[in-house]
């Protein structure tokens, strides 16, 4: 059998696709990041499979027995809380050991945050780099002045508590000319896209105060 990766909404439903139901309602078992926010999902959609956790927590653990399972021949589908797995969310492990043991695994294409954002940003997208989120504390200088001679459009992910931060040593190594562009709540009724330099965008995010999930992109270093 297989391992199925299926992304889940990031927001709004609707974003569900139909192949996405069909899978998780023909699966043997459901590996869940958070098995109640999921439990939200699977009964909206009428999906009775049974779930299993799987977070960063315990994947190392999970997924020998995950493996034999599947080669027993059960089929399994794994979701995140929201968006793809393994994007910034525990998968990568999952599918690598399946791969390794030479199990067959599907990846449904489906939401994910930043796609939606780097193109509603108006930034070049020819070229991109994803960055994920940055450093909280050790090597988070480092980084951000590595990125700065990057040529790429560059995506970051960012918690709202930090996103103030971020931009002000961004705009302090970048420039405050660099063009950016902050995306949240993509998908959800209060969604918001400010574009403008690292500079505006300090200004605009110190007199309001940014909530929701958040995805940040930065122009690349023009030659």
């Amino acid at each position: 059998m297989k391992l199925f990766v299926v992304p889940t909404p990031i927001g709004n439903l609707e974003d569900m696709t139909l192949r996405a139901i069909r899978v998780l309602k023909e699966a043997d078992l459901i590996l869940a990041e958070d098995t109640r926010t999921s439990g939200f999902l699977l009964k909206h959609f009428e999906i009775k499979t049974p779930m299993q956790s799987h977070h960063k927590f315990n994947e190392h653990k999970t997924v020998e027995n995950v493996v034999q399972r599947i080669k027993n021949g059960q089929t399994i589908a794994l979701i995140s809380d929201a968006g793809t797995p393994a994007i910034s969310d525990p998968g990568f492990l999952m599918v690598r050991q399946c791969v390794e043991n030479g199990i067959e695994v599907e990846c449904l294409p489906g939401a994910t945050a930043f796609v939606p954002a780097l193109v509603a940003s108006g930034l070049p997208n020819d070229r991109f780099c994803f960055e994920g989120f940055l450093p909280q504390k050790k090597g988070r200088q480092t980084k951000i002045k590595e990125l700065s001679t990057e040529k790429r459009t560059m995506i970051f992910y960012e918690s709202p508590f930090r996103l103030l931060k971020t931009l002000t040593q961004l705009s302090e190594i970048f420039g405050c000319e660099r063009k950016a562009s902050v995306s949240r709540e993509i998908s959800k009724i209060f969604e918001e896209t400010k574009r403008g330099t690292l500079q505006e965008l300090v200004q605009y995010f110190t007199e309001h105060n940014p909530k929701g999930e958040i995805v940040l992109i930065v122009a690349g270093l023009e030659e």
